[in-house]
């Protein structure tokens, strides 16, 4: 059959920062609020003509984004209501149901600490984040990961914080109501070497899981002690990056790693996957869509964005998700992504007008590609300490220049969206769309998403949408 997909990259922002999450407020009417996380290396100073014992560690700062998007502001819908200096953010993420009546959003920092802001409404339609509390989770470690355990969007009298950090410890951290508070409640030694990523099982939020460098998945009763997971896999053959239970079905698991490849799994039976599907680049990010149980949204390091079919996963039929549209108009790493809930109005999703004419969007493609020339002169003299996902964060200066090539900064004809169709196509740049072939009775809700990427600190939002008559191979 007919499958078709449709995108548009609405804008793109220059964050300043290394840009590496980005996450939507899901409470219902503020989900036009996107927040967005940095992270970025001060070098030391040279206090003493080059005596290392006398120079100043690294400063790892970052500044967190608070943007709004109008989308009758048709050539620029997004626009930054404020900006906050603090420590690198490695995750953020918004609770999924409002605290004390309002929306909250947690921070983890390069400090080893949980923070805890409050979304408020200001005068002109405008809002603000304010800070409420923060809590330690280990000295000298950074905070890399957290999930809410109110990911099916139920209100629960106990809402819970699990995070993981970079001496592989996992935290267990309640949240108070009326009043909110963060106190750790449990934690413990989870993986040999950095914990990367740990996440609820939504539908039983006393079981977490977690995925490390130690090229780990486990699982963990919080009921019972901590002193040995429930389950342990070792399917993934390098560091486990992403995790995401889904919203939608229960036992569905999704899991993502450097190895290039993302799983799905029954968590009934762990010991081999439904489906297993190489992606091409390191999986720093899973997002199940909020509204379209099947779909998946992977951030991919060097090899873009990506929407996977799980469909056919879900019956246990394929051995492979099919990728539907692959994203690859950022130059640099892919890490943070989400998707909105907020729906498209009927202008924007069909684009019964263009967002721009050709001369812009020439005039657009030019910049592009006059700014990733400058970013590559600029990042000539960049070298990758290690290539580990904290490697990659932390960079140091070459004083010789190099060669810095790669998939980073990739050329012109990188800068495209793909599909894995050849009847796939994007209506990004001139060429516009013919959009007879697909009316709006024939087509699914548009999707709003946001992605950043790190070294070129570029934040996209973008609307995807496919015909509803269209199916998977």
């Amino acid at each position: 059959m007919d499958a078709r997909c449709m995108t548009r990259t609405l804008q793109v922002v220059d964050t300043e920062y290394s840009a590496d999450a980005v996450e939507w407020c899901p409470i219902d009417g503020w989900h036009n609020v996107l927040a967005c996380g940095t992270y970025q290396l001060k070098m030391p100073e040279d206090k003493a003509g080059g005596d290392s014992e006398n120079t100043k560690p690294h400063m790892r700062l970052g500044r967190l984004y608070l943007y709004s998007f109008h989308q009758e502001q048709l050539y620029s819908p997004l626009t930054e209501v404020q900006r906050i200096e603090m420590p690198a953010i490695l995750d953020l993420k918004w609770c999924h149901v409002p605290l004390a009546e309002h929306p909250m959003l947690c921070l983890a920092n390069a400090e080893g600490r949980l923070e805890l802001f409050n979304l408020i409404a200001e005068e002109k339609n405008s809002c603000l984040l304010e800070p409420v509390c923060s809590v330690a989770v280990g000295p000298e470690c950074l905070a890399l990961s957290l999930d809410w355990s109110t990911g099916r969007g139920n209100q629960s009298e106990s809402v819970k914080i699990i995070s993981s950090d970079s001496k592989g410890c996992l935290s267990l951290v309640s949240v108070g109501g009326s009043s909110p508070a963060l106190d750790v409640v449990s934690q413990w030694k989870a993986h040999d070497f950095e914990a990367w990523i740990s996440a609820f099982n939504y539908w039983n939020t006393d079981i977490v899981y977690s995925g490390g460098d130690d090229n780990k998945l486990k699982g963990w009763d919080t009921r019972m002690e901590t002193d040995g997971p429930v389950f342990t896999s070792s399917r993934h053959s390098m560091g486990v990056c992403s995790i995401q239970s889904s919203p939608h079905r229960q036992h569905i698991l999704a899991t993502g790693s450097y190895d290039e490849h993302v799983l799905v799994w029954d968590s009934r039976q762990m010991k081999r996957p439904l489906a297993d599907t190489h992606v091409q680049g390191g999986v720093w990010r899973l997002k199940w869509h909020p509204t379209q149980e099947q779909l998946l949204l992977a951030a991919c390091m060097h090899n873009g964005y990506h929407i996977l079919d799980c469909k056919g996963a879900f019956a246990a039929s394929v051995e492979e998700c099919p990728i539907l549209y692959s994203y690859i108009l950022h130059n640099s790493l892919a890490y943070g992504a989400d998707w909105s809930r907020l729906p498209l109005d009927a202008q924007l999703a069909a684009d019964s007008q263009p967002l721009s004419s050709s001369a812009t969007e020439s005039q657009k493609r030019g910049e592009c590609e006059e700014g990733a020339k400058k970013l590559e002169t600029e990042f000539q003299d960049l070298k990758i300490q290690y290539e580990s996902p904290t490697g990659i964060f932390d960079m140091v200066m070459e004083g010789e220049a190099e060669d810095f090539s790669g998939p980073d900064f990739a050329d012109g004809s990188q800068a495209s969206g793909t599909s894995e169709r050849a009847d796939m196509h994007t209506v990004d740049g001139a060429e516009q769309p013919k959009h007879e072939a697909c009316s709006n009775q024939e087509r699914t809700g548009a999707s709003l998403l946001a992605t950043c990427s790190f070294y070129d600190h570029i934040l996209h939002v973008w609307k995807w949408e496919r015909n509803s008559t269209a199916s998977s191979r």
